[in-house]
């Protein structure tokens, strides 16, 4: 205990201290919160029949709850009258379902949690937006106030205090000392032992650096076949997370799997930017981003017209690259395929509640602060908060509570190994599609140019996933309707990494096809096949197609490129805040 009080103190002050030397304490409600549940408010004081009817139903299933656990008390069987949801791991442990005071616990939290959230959905005088955002951070507060989060609500954790004699948090006194240590004053939960090393035992796909620029370094990746297709394939992954994500380890590479597949594979790997580039946009990334990495592709291979890949918001910069292109009659794009990539905003998802005036004030302010970059951390916290009991809370208990140190795992390192984004790129990405909706509308201008995405003509191939919580499948849907050519629309099980990165040979989660088309996403879903497995070998059949005849396979620097250095390159090493 004494201990626990010491280090317990030196959190305390270390805290007070960092407080008093901020220099810029920066908005006091970042996020909006405040907005949010004002608007709450009003709904409610509006409608007091939805709030009426919400609260007689919460006090209807609590008085079941009661009685159902008094019986269960005196030896008898009385069914739950709610259930965690598919999915929710956080009550798996034996406790919570066969001691009676941790059930009613459980069941009493979640019939709150599912009550306020109910209530939300029902109230009149919230638009769709408010909804969305207040809906979301009520959540969040549900979230934050699990049982499974304090000690002693948690049957794990009091079961390990009682048998370390608290030896445990006072190990988690020490991790979270050292989280904030690394975080320069913030918390930054640690989600991955640090096993990884760039290079070593992530992203190691064989291949070498062949350009290089302030944005981007370019990599080739070496043959692992006699011959290849004669076009090749540019890939531009985005620029919000490191690009090997798309090259974890071996036996779930997807550069190892294309390159097998005999296929020249281009990477694009964005640079971690620095103040000096705040004020570098969407036609910085196109003319030094996309534009440079074709004419590179022609002087290594001879190619003109190679096949691209967009990830995510790769992908936005890949449409409105070729939308653009159009208007030039520029043709050096073949194909495009998009990764879980949006064009039509109107639906994207949760990270659509970070976006409102206020927020983007905030988020300019803390920029400005900065230089004019945004941390990296900051990125990562609000993705984290889209899956918080998996990417928050789960650490919180484990980490903090347990006393345990996070495992080794590839693909939470990767999560956590954080870009920084330059304020002109950040801010207009984020005013122009999540606002404003403007690459769908025909309103955003790139260079002078006002794009629509009608006059894209080239075969598109657009991936999305079921339970993609960033680039929603609804939402990923719409580009059908939006681009002018051939379009091939597939779902892939899972969600936005996973729904992507999923090796055959794995044999995880399915895909679903729809050869007939469709106007709206329902339809499509109607009408469409479930196969069982990868939507790789799906894409393959549909790329191969558009890559030419075999030729003997290519080694890089045998064009007109000379190599700068081994794959993964340099810019991938940097670290950021």
């Amino acid at each position: 205990m004494l201990s626990v009080g010491v280090k317990s103190q030196k959190l305390v002050l270390d805290f007070v201290t960092r407080m008093s030397n901020r220099e810029d304490p920066g908005p006091i409600d970042p996020l909006n919160i405040s907005g949010a549940m004002l608007a709450l408010a009003k709904a409610m004081g509006g409608d007091r029949d939805a709030v009426a009817a919400a609260q007689t139903a919460w006090l209807n299933n609590f008085m079941l709850l009661w009685e159902n656990t008094a019986r269960r008390m005196l030896g008898g069987e009385a069914p739950a009258v709610v259930e965690p949801a598919p999915g929710d791991r956080r009550f798996k442990a034996e406790a919570w379902r066969e001691n009676e005071v941790f059930d009613f616990i459980k069941q009493s939290y979640l019939l709150t949690a599912n009550a306020m959230q109910e209530m939300v959905g029902k109230l009149h005088g919230l638009d769709e937006k408010e909804r969305g955002r207040v809906a979301f951070y009520t959540r969040q507060f549900a979230d934050a106030v699990a049982p499974t989060n304090f000690p002693l609500t948690n049957p794990e954790v009091l079961k390990a205090t009682i048998a370390s004699n608290g030896e445990n948090l006072v190990k988690g006194l020490d991790n979270l000392l050292a989280d904030i240590e690394r975080g320069h004053g913030e918390l930054s939960i640690r989600q991955s032992a640090d096993g990884f090393t760039v290079g070593e035992n992530v992203a190691t796909a064989p291949g070498k650096v062949v350009f290089r620029n302030h944005i981007m370094e370019l990599l080739q990746y070496s043959p692992s076949t006699d011959e290849v297709h004669e076009r090749p394939l540019l890939i531009f992954p985005p620029w919000i997370n490191k690009f090997y994500i798309i090259d974890l380890r071996p036996e779930n590479s997807f550069v190892r799997w294309l390159v097998g597949q005999g296929y020249t594979v281009f990477l694009v790997s964005w640079v971690n930017p620095d103040p000096d580039m705040a004020q570098m946009g969407f036609e910085d990334y196109m003319r030094d981003g996309i534009f440079a990495a074709l004419d590179a592709v022609e002087k290594a291979t001879g190619v003109k017209d190679p096949n691209c890949v967009g990830y995510c918001i790769g992908g936005t910069l890949l449409a409105a690259t070729l939308a653009y292109m159009a208007t030039k009659d520029d043709k050096r794009v073949n194909s495009a395929t998009f990764w879980a990539a949006q064009t039509d905003f109107s639906e994207a998802g949760e990270l659509s509640v970070f976006v409102d005036e206020a927020q983007l004030d905030a988020l300019k302010q803390k920029m400005d602060s900065e230089g004019g970059v945004l941390p990296g951390s900051k990125m990562a916290g609000a993705f984290n908060m889209l899956r918080a009991n998996d990417l928050i809370w789960s650490f919180v208990i484990n980490n903090y509570l347990l006393g345990k140190q996070p495992m080794p795992f590839d693909l939470l390192y990767w999560n956590s190994d954080t870009t920084r984004m330059p304020e002109k790129l950040h801010l207009s990405y984020l005013r122009n599609c999540y606002k404003e909706n403007a690459l769908a509308r025909g309103k955003m201008e790139m260079a002078g140019v006002k794009l629509d995405l009608s006059k894209i003509k080239v075969p598109v191939y657009l991936q999305s996933a079921k339970e993609d919580h960033i680039a929603p499948a609804a939402s990923v849907f719409k580009s059908v309707n939006l681009f002018g050519g051939p379009v091939r629309f597939i779902i892939a099980g899972s969600g936005h990494i996973a729904g992507v990165i999923n090796p055959p040979a794995a044999k995880k989660y399915q895909h679903w096809t729809n050869d007939k088309g469709a106007k709206d996403i329902e339809s499509w879903r109607k009408g469409a096949t479930e196969h069982p497995g990868s939507w790789w070998p799906d894409w393959d059949k549909w790329l191969s197609k558009l890559s030419g005849k075999k030729i003997p396979a290519r080694q890089p620097g045998d064009g007109g490129l000379k190599v700068l250095g081994d794959a993964p390159g340099t810019y991938v090493k940097v670290k950021a805040q």
